[in-house]
């Protein structure tokens, strides 16, 4: 399983792209989180799902709300991460208004989040693979900070957390 020192596993993610431009087509597009990570400060927080409870009622609009404040202690992204494709990703960030706040990232197959070590399992509730709730800090692609929920909670991997962490690595 992934531990803070560690680098990212290397794979890539998929964002839908609203607007043509910077190289990149609209709808789908796959990013290499190596390159993508490189020389910059990102916050991840992972889900099980898009469109889920407490993954739309709190964990989502609690980064979009402290987007801002994570952006003037340093974090250069947020991304979202989600074993969801990049259409239902990209309607969910619709959705929760997440545009220049955070980045929604599709791990459709669940690849990236097999790498990590950070699966949930949630088959017998018709979901199949899904990734655990968690959230971290991740400077030029090596893990500062790494908050993992127990099963069912939310109480580690909030915006909020990663806000005091961020502040903290800045120090």
């Amino acid at each position: 399983m992934l531990k803070v020192g560690d680098k990212l596993p290397a794979g890539a993610l998929q964002e839908f792209i609203e607007v043509e431009g910077n190289g990149c087509s609209l709808g789908p597009n796959s990013f290499d989180v190596e390159k993508a990570t490189a020389g910059k400060t990102v916050a991840i927080f992972a889900l099980p799902g898009a469109f889920t409870p407490t993954c739309s009622a709190q964990h989502v609009p609690g980064y979009v709300k402290r987007a801002a404040e994570l952006k003037a202690v340093g974090v250069d992204e947020v991304w979202c991460v989600s074993v969801n494709d990049a259409f239902v990703m990209g309607a969910w960030g619709r959705e929760q208004k997440t545009a220049d706040a955070v980045r929604m990232m599709a791990d459709g197959s669940a690849e990236f989040t097999k790498a990590t070590g950070l699966t949930l399992d949630l088959t017998a509730r018709g979901m199949g693979v899904r990734s655990q709730r968690y959230s971290m800090l991740v400077q030029d692609g090596v893990v500062r900070t790494l908050n993992i929920e127990a099963p069912g909670k939310f109480e580690v991997s909030d915006a909020d957390t990663m806000l005091k962490q961020a502040a903290q690595l800045k120090g």
